[in-house]
């Protein structure tokens, strides 16, 4: 994931569709974040000891309010970061159902699991609360993030410092006002504007018990070295280039369509979005031409409206200049431009949607994540070949492959080397999915019955006889 957006290190509102400053807010004193410390290490002594069906209670209210405010909720990440408002309250709502999931799976998912013994006796591994963790969040989900994150830690009887990305201040606040609505006890969710440096305090106090980044390889390289100091445990979903390989269709337009729109969500700046789009020589010329005419046919647009025909921004000038820097990169070395790929005028961050092929190896395009609405399509002409390249790269989060053989996509989908292989759909998603990859897309799991398995006390409990 690129970090252009979180690289400062004033907490501020910037509206990307205008470039105007809209609101700040001040860090943290160095008192608040030791009143957060104390607060949530209170709050564990208590939230611990609450019957897990009880704190099933208050998740799953968690989970009701995120889906009673969708609309609030969506204005202001719409403001913050240039989510198209639909998107937005899509994700308000899929934060819902992942409180849901783990309010009503919790309980089994963290219950006891009995160990066959040849010794006599009773033995099993209990699944315990380790502590207060710290969440690392970034921009782009600013509410799925958290969700997936505090809901399984909430319900093991965890409690959390969130540290949200430096753009989008009032998402942080606004979910930490579900929290508090909910009925969690005080200071068992507490947000925290913090400082760079405050962050690394925060993970080396002895109250907090574990760290979770979803971030940029930098970030995640810090935080893990920090964490690794003081022997705390990690989890670190970091950037990806999944490689999106269409080996064979019916319809070439439809394929076309199907991935350009897997590119376009959240405009394109999704961890697990479809960054390489390996395609068989066959179905190249019309699967690019079709790419080529749905960007050409897009014009810049408010996301509060997203009218028909238009793209939202990026989250912010950085990160649209970036993107550009990437792509004259690729063009002035030799690769094809076939549509897009305009900046816009600043200070708003309008990048156009663009369809880029012919990328080699001396291109930063090719080893680096672009994090943005690009179509970056290769040429192949075996699935060993397609094979080879979608595993030609440093990160492994996500991967899909697309044939009308069934059979076909599963073997090549089998060696894809990363934490969520595919076959013939982009991803398998929902709040009993775990998601998480390997390589230098991080390690460690969220959402599913993964999730629960992170931030635990796998206690080992033996009775004899």
């Amino acid at each position: 994931m690129s970090d252009a957006k979180t690289s400062g290190s004033v907490y501020q509102v910037v509206n990307p569709a205008t470039g105007k400053v809209v609101e700040t807010y001040e860090h943290a004193t160095d008192q608040e974040i030791e009143s957060a410390l104390a607060g949530v290490h209170a709050a564990y002594s208590v939230w611990r000891d609450v019957p897990i069906a009880e704190r099933a209670k208050v998740v799953k209210r968690i989970g009701e309010l995120f889906v009673e405010r969708r609309a609030e909720l969506a204005a202001i990440a719409t403001e913050e970061m240039g989510k198209p408002l639909g998107e937005a309250r899509g994700e308000s709502k899929f934060c819902g159902e992942i409180f849901e999931y783990f309010a009503t799976e919790g309980s089994e998912l963290a219950a006891d699991q009995p160990i066959k013994t040849f010794s006599g006796g009773k033995a099993m591994v209990q699944r315990l609360p380790i502590g207060p963790v710290l969440g690392i969040m970034p921009w782009n989900y600013p509410y799925y993030q958290i969700a997936r994150f505090a809901a399984p830690n909430l319900m093991l009887g965890n409690t959390i410092v969130l540290k949200h990305a430096e753009s989008v201040p009032r998402c942080a606040l606004v979910v930490q006002q579900i929290m508090v609505d909910a009925g969690l006890p005080q200071g068992a969710y507490v947000n925290v504007f913090a400082t760079h440096a405050q962050i690394e305090q925060i993970i080396g106090d002895s109250r907090i018990a574990g760290v979770s980044l979803t971030g940029s390889e930098r970030a995640g390289s810090a935080v893990a070295s920090i964490a690794g100091k003081n022997l705390k445990k990690c989890v670190l979903e970091l950037g990806g280039s999944d490689p999106y390989v269409v080996l064979d269709t019916d319809d070439v337009a439809a394929a076309a369509d199907l991935a350009w729109e897997t590119r376009m969500s959240n405009t394109g700046q999704a961890c697990n979005s479809n960054k390489r789009m390996i395609v068989m020589d066959d179905i190249f010329d019309g699967f690019v031409a079709r790419l080529t005419v749905r960007a050409k046919h897009l014009r810049p647009g408010d996301p509060a409206k997203r009218a028909e025909g238009t793209f939202a921004p990026l989250s912010s000038r950085a990160a649209a200049e970036t993107l550009a820097k990437q792509v004259n990169d690729a063009v002035s070395k030799g690769a094809t431009l076939h549509a897009g790929g305009v900046l816009g005028d600043g200070p708003a961050a309008y990048y156009s949607p663009a369809v880029l092929t012919g990328i080699t190896e001396d291109m930063r395009a090719y080893r680096e994540e672009l994090f943005g609405p690009v179509a970056v399509v290769y040429s192949v002409s075996s699935d060993d070949e397609a094979l080879t390249l979608a595993n030609d790269t440093a990160y492994g989060l996500g991967g899909a492959v697309f044939s009308t053989d069934t059979e076909r996509a599963r073997r090549v989908a089998e060696r894809l080397e990363v934490g969520m292989s595919n076959v013939n759909t982009p991803a398998g998603e929902g709040a009993e999915v775990p998601f998480g990859g390997v390589k230098r897309s991080g390690f460690g799991r969220e959402l599913g019955p993964l999730g629960m398995d992170e931030f635990v006390n796998k206690r080992m409990f033996y009775i004899a006889d």
